[in-house]
């Protein structure tokens, strides 16, 4: 399976697919677009007004990953579902814990 995010000099870039509005905010896997590109599936219960739910996905993955909020920034979608997000930081070490992530192995004392 491919991986839904690419390196970056700086650190990594990563698509998510958000669905604003959810019963609680969590992480639903990867999926493939209809382009057939993998994207990160996520959800928040925040709604998508006044930018409330791309800053809870900003918290979200930054939590998830045990990063600061400044370390991840909208880069594209800012009024879409689909959106790029940077992680800023060492780029091997964030695609380790992304992997990590993905596959449910991150504990809340690695983050």
């Amino acid at each position: 399976m491919q991986s839904p995010f690419t390196l970056d000099t700086d650190g990594l870039v990563l698509a998510v697919r958000l669905t604003p509005r959810a019963s609680r905010t969590g992480l639903d896997g990867v999926r493939t677009e209809a382009d057939g590109r993998p994207i990160l599936s996520l959800r928040v219960a925040a709604p998508p007004v006044d930018g409330a739910a791309n800053a809870a996905l900003i918290a979200f993955v930054a939590r998830s990953l045990g990063l600061r909020k400044a370390e991840v920034t909208l880069l594209s979608g800012e009024t879409s579902r689909t959106k790029r997000l940077h992680l800023s930081g060492d780029p091997q070490g964030l695609a380790t814990r992304v992997r990590a992530w993905l596959a449910g192995e991150l504990t809340r004392a690695e983050r």
